[in-house]
C-alpha cells in the first residue's frame, strides 16, 4: 500500500517556473519508480515523466524534454517536479504516481495515484 501527497501546483505566467512535490509512505513504499501525469480540461491523462527510484534515471515525454527535471529524495521518500519556462500547454491537473515494473515490456505498472495539484500557466 502506498501512499501520495502532492503540493507545489498554482498560478505562474508563461515562461515561469514550479516546483512539484509528491511525498510517499506506506507499507510498500519505496516503489520502484515515481513518476507523474497531467490531465488538461478535454482532454487525455498524459504522461510527463517518471524516475527510478533506487538509480535515479529519469525518463520524460517529449513535450516536456529540456523543461521539466524530476528528481527525488530518498531520505525524505518524495519525488519532485522542477518545471521551468512553463507555457499556456502545460495548463493541466498534475498527479504523482508510484508503481513496480511489470507490465507487457518490462515498463512500470503506476498503480498509485495522488490527488492531484492544479498548475494554471497564463499569457
Amino acid at each position: 500500500q502506498v501512499q501520495l501527497v502532492e503540493s507545489g501546483g498554482g498560478l505562474v505566467q508563461a515562461g515561469g517556473s514550479l516546483r512539484l512535490s509528491c511525498a510517499g509512505s506506506g507499507h510498500t513504499f519505496p516503489s520502484d519508480a515515481m513518476g507523474w501525469f497531467r490531465q488538461a480540461p478535454g482532454k487525455d491523462r498524459e504522461f510527463v515523466a517518471h524516475i527510478g527510484w533506487s538509480n535515479g534515471r529519469p525518463y520524460y515525454a517529449n513535450s516536456v524534454k529540456g523543461r521539466f527535471i524530476i528528481s527525488r529524495d530518498t531520505a525524505k521518500n518524495t519525488a519532485y517536479l522542477q518545471m521551468n519556462n512553463l507555457k499556456p500547454e502545460d495548463t493541466a491537473v498534475y498527479y504523482c504516481v508510484a508503481g513496480d515494473r511489470g507490465g507487457e515490456r518490462g515498463g512500470y505498472e503506476f498503480d498509485y495515484w495522488g490527488q492531484g495539484t492544479q498548475v494554471t500557466v497564463s499569457s
